[in-house]
């Protein structure tokens, strides 16, 4: 996943603007990442993701989290949708259709 990529992918905030975020604000708490944008506030797919940056920021102050590439990012996205583990809200990004080898 490259920087300008979305994490977020329900309120589509880019890896780029939650490490801008964490680096000029300096959150305290990891769900105060919600107000980059309300990042982590849809379906929920990102927020390990975004506690694993917020960890390593205040750990080792950086934010080098080793993301799936953005295909695989929603892929699996879609998998966790499709479980039932969230709900995107209307204007997110769609739901990643499944690759044809995982189709049932």
């Amino acid at each position: 996943m490259e920087l300008d990529d979305e994490l977020c992918l329900c309120f589509h905030v880019t890896r780029r603007k939650v490490q801008n975020f964490i680096r000029i604000e300096k959150p305290r708490r990891p769900a105060q990442l919600s107000e980059c944008f309300g990042a982590g506030t849809g379906c929920g797919w990102c927020r390990p993701f975004l506690e694993r940056m917020f960890e390593q920021a205040v750990i080792g102050g950086e934010t080098k989290v080793d993301f799936p590439t953005t295909d695989e990012y929603a892929q699996m996205r879609g998998k966790y949708v499709r479980a039932g583990g969230g709900k995107p809200p209307p204007g997110a990004t769609p739901v990643a259709d499944l690759p044809e080898d995982e189709v049932d």
